[in-house]
């Protein structure tokens, strides 16, 4: 129960914004109320005559409307909201249907719980002219039976003279209260129960609300209808033995959930499943899903990074109490009707903000690789896109190659990496492989653009691999003497690489043999360096257009081969671990931050 106990804690801080309207946010309901959209509004005199009517434009936020249990929980039977209703409801042309809805309305109009705009909305009802004044308004039509031919049209009401100058029903924080009141005041004496949100004795809920997660539809949280063959599967007679949770606990929780569900720096939605992360006292945290602090500050060397890092969780930590908590929860409708809690933590904010940095500070590379330029920004990939770079489906999308991932593989998946970096678990090694093997068949891909991010974020995950399991702190910062074979190997390969790019003119595009043979030289090393040192040898060291190239490279080749000698035979054609790929990319990051930098001094001579 504990999610829904900090919903009950979140609605409860929120006190104040309940039935409030806010611009470009839901409104957080009050009990006994439900959200819904209308389409028609009708403006009363205070005797209940007709005034005018309006159609609601579809731009305008859904309102707060009072219902009964059964009626926001309504299907295809007749149950009757007790104000705002559809017009079949309203109308005479639904004998039965205006029956439940006037004699509910003139019960709660009748009791001590009353509210001054009940009676002139149950005297316009009466009155039967709802039909013939909306049609002389323009805004329905009546088939040859004097029927709506749109009978589910949601009517709103406003009373001149209550409430001013707001008049609406929706806008009238003593009307919710009424209802509330006069709707506790029905629940039977003797059926209280022990609620297992609040641990207090109080009127047991008998049916929960739906539609908390928009994406989800009407899927409900807590269900129960399963009261005949298979009932219970076998462990209960009744639904009441397996959780009693009271009335006003569920429509709190519920109202809270949703409220939460749609606010966009709270909810992110991936693959169908919703990622929920808020403090329950409203104080605005980093989500789990999302990077950790100002994304657009720009590091280019390891030192700065982690520093700006730092920098970013004391401001965080300072704007956090220090018993405040983050909840973290994620949601997945398996069917129409259920939906599930897929994931569910809570943590002291300063836990969550370290273990939010941790993250950042293993799972992170070079990103922004343009056209083979040295300088790139030090990020964390988001999680989102190691699943795309991991699993995604190169796609053309308006001319561009993307790696579109399947909905239900992006769901599973950002549970997973958001489980790791929530819970501190280890980066899983399937993810880690599948970035190891893409990085290393670069000729998958058609752009350029996407091997390099999927090169930058393998490296990044790697390194974050390499922390959890094998707790080695793999620096970005070039260490031609890494005692690693793997690491010398892909040092080689970017020099194989730039050996055959430097004969290149500025229209050739295609691929030198180092990145053709990747794949290969992944597996059987060696054996691919000497074939691709052949060619190189036949055909590009002749075509360097300085014998300075030719013997700096040659000189490089023979420094890397001489640590790789230094391993056992056995080893040199083993395959290559996967920080080979950090050897290729920062070799080959030097190499070129070393032409840069010596066209920058040719360029000042």
């Amino acid at each position: 129960m504990g999610l829904l106990q900090k919903a009950v804690e979140t609605y409860e801080a929120h006190s104040s914004f309940v039935g409030e309207e806010s611009q470009e946010h839901q409104v957080l309901l009050p009990v006994s109320h439900i959200l819904a959209r209308a389409d028609l509004e009708i403006t009363l005199e205070p005797e209940g005559a007709f005034s005018s009517a309006r159609a609601v434009d579809r731009s305008e936020p859904k309102i707060p409307i009072p219902a009964t249990e059964e009626s926001a929980g309504r299907t295809s039977g007749a149950c009757a909201h007790p104000l705002c209703d559809q017009l079949c409801y309203l109308a005479p042309c639904s004998e039965e249907k205006r029956h439940l809805y006037v004699d509910q309305l003139a019960a709660w109009a009748n009791s001590p719980y009353s509210h001054p705009m009940l009676l002139p909305i149950l005297t316009y009802v009466r009155g039967g002219t709802i039909l013939s004044d909306l049609v002389k308004s323009g805004l329905i039509e009546l088939d040859e039976k004097g029927t709506p031919k749109n009978e589910k049209l949601m009517v709103r009401w406003r009373v001149h003279g209550v409430g001013t100058p707001k008049d609406g029903c929706w806008q009238q924080p003593s009307l919710f209260q009424a209802f509330q009141d006069w709707y506790a005041s029905l629940q039977p004496e003797g059926s209280a129960a022990l609620c297992m949100i609040t641990g207090h004795y109080a009127a047991a809920a008998k049916q929960h609300q739906k539609g908390i997660i928009p994406s989800s539809g009407n899927a409900k949280l807590i269900s129960s209808n399963d009261t005949s063959n298979f009932t219970f599967r076998g462990r209960f007679t009744d639904d009441s033995q397996a959780a009693t949770v009271s009335y006003e606990a569920s429509q709190k929780a519920h109202n809270a959930l949703r409220w939460i569900a749609a606010e966009q720096g709270a909810r992110a939605i991936f693959g169908g499943r919703t990622f929920l992360c808020w403090n329950p006292q409203g104080i605005q945290v980093c989500h789990a899903t999302a990077g950790f602090g100002n994304r657009s500050q720009v590091k280019t060397v390891p030192s700065d990074y982690r520093r700006e890092l730092k920098n970013t969780l004391d401001g965080m930590r300072s704007q956090l109490p220090q018993q405040s908590g983050v909840v973290i929860a994620a949601f997945d409708a398996a069917t129409t009707g259920r939906l599930s809690v897929t994931y569910y933590n809570e943590l002291l904010g300063s836990d969550y903000l370290q273990r939010l940095h941790d993250w950042d500070d293993h799972c992170c590379w070079f990103f922004g690789w343009d056209k083979f330029k040295a300088k790139s920004a030090i990020q964390a990939p988001l999680l989102w896109r190691i699943v795309a770079c991991a699993f995604g489906t190169p796609t053309r999308e308006k001319g561009q190659l993307r790696l579109k991932t399947d909905d239900k593989i992006m769901g599973q998946q950002m549970q997973r990496l958001v489980a790791c970096r929530v819970d501190q678990g280890h980066m899983p090694l399937d993810i880690m492989e599948a970035l190891f093997h893409r990085a290393s068949t670069p000729q998958s891909f058609d752009d350029p653009a996407v091997r390099e991010e999927i090169l930058a974020t393998a490296c990044a995950v790697i390194r974050k691999y390499r922390y959890d399991v094998y707790k080695e702190d793999c620096d970005m910062e070039f260490d031609p003497n890494k005692n690693d074979i793997s690491f010398q190997f892909g040092r080689l390969l970017a020099v194989l690489e730039k050996v055959e790019r430097d004969t290149y003119d500025d229209s050739e595009t295609r691929e030198p043999n180092a990145i053709r043979l990747q794949s290969i030289y992944s597996q059987r090393p060696l054996h691919t360096a000497d074939m691709i040192e052949r060619q190189l040898e036949r055909a590009y060291f002749p075509r360097l257009t300085k014998p300075a190239f030719r013997a700096y490279y040659k000189n490089l080749i023979g420094e890397i081969m001489e640590k790789i000698y230094a391993y056992p035979k056995e080893e040199w054609n083993a395959r290559l671990k996967e920080t080979y790929l950090m050897g290729y990319y920062l070799q080959r990051k030097e190499l070129y931050t070393k032409k840069e930098k010596s066209e920058e001094n040719r360029e000042e001579n």
